[in-house]
């Protein structure tokens, strides 16, 4: 059964919206039962594809969460603001342009090299472990998940990966070892979404980066709201 809870009912102040019922070992999670939000969930306590990807479908993305110093607990987060693109008003600067002349660009032919990149733990706030890096690439073999992959001089230098619902691009993480190259996988990205069909690409929180690239802000409600009439349309074509 699965038991999600709707994270519209979640309060503005909440992020965290659901945590696993049971620990990676099969252990029952204890929370303080005094709790209101965030809700335990039995169905979201796994890495499974399918749990990962039907939580997808109604607004909520995964992480590792530490519950009394253990970290095997799983975490579901719905941004009450979320940062999103649309790929048809994306503009990238003119040094980005320009930048990008100085990479090659492709997609989906280093998938689990570029979540490995972003699970870097030299990076801040590292959360992507083996159960994300498994996880996501079988979302990859499913045609599910999708990187685009930025190259210079035949090494890979930065990227991003994000699973695909419909017509709604879930971004993940992204990466880059040489300045801009981030960047330029971002104007990829748009530049591929860009086809004349709908399409939303989740950024989850926003930062001041993301707005200095074009980010805009919806409600977790909006956000819910808009996924719901885009998760059955058509996927876009990955391929450059």
């Amino acid at each position: 059964m699965i038991d999600f809870p709707n994270p519209v009912l979640a309060p503005q102040d909440e992020d965290l919206v659901a945590i696993s019922q049971f620990s990676l070992a099969g252990e029952l999670l204890a929370m303080n039962p005094d709790l209101i939000w965030p809700k335990q969930t039995v169905f979201g306590s796994s890495w499974d594809v399918e749990v990962i990807h039907e939580a997808y479908r109604r607004g909520m993305f995964p992480m590792p969460f530490e519950i009394d110093g253990r970290n095997d607990a799983i975490g579901w987060w719905s941004p009450s603001i979320r940062a999103v693109f649309r790929p048809e008003t994306f503009k990238p600067s003119t040094s980005t342009v320009k930048a990008a002349r100085s990479f090659t660009v492709s997609c989906d032919t280093a998938f689990e090299s570029v979540v490995r990149a972003c699970a870097d733990p030299r990076r801040d706030h590292g959360w992507i472990d083996e159960h994300v890096v498994a996880t996501y690439c079988e979302l990859h073999s499913r045609g599910q998940a999708h990187s685009v992959e930025v190259w210079q001089s035949g090494h890979l230098v930065g990227g991003l990966y994000g699973v695909e619902i419909g017509s709604v691009f879930a971004g993940e993480s992204m990466f880059h070892t040489v300045t801009n190259a981030s960047k330029v996988a971002l104007m990829a990205l748009m530049s591929l979404l860009n086809d004349g069909a709908r399409r939303l690409v989740d950024a989850q929180w926003m930062t001041a980066h993301l707005k200095s690239l074009g980010a805009i802000s919806l409600t977790r409600e909006e956000y819910c709201r808009e996924l719901a009439q885009l998760r059955d349309e058509k996927p876009a074509i990955f391929a450059m």
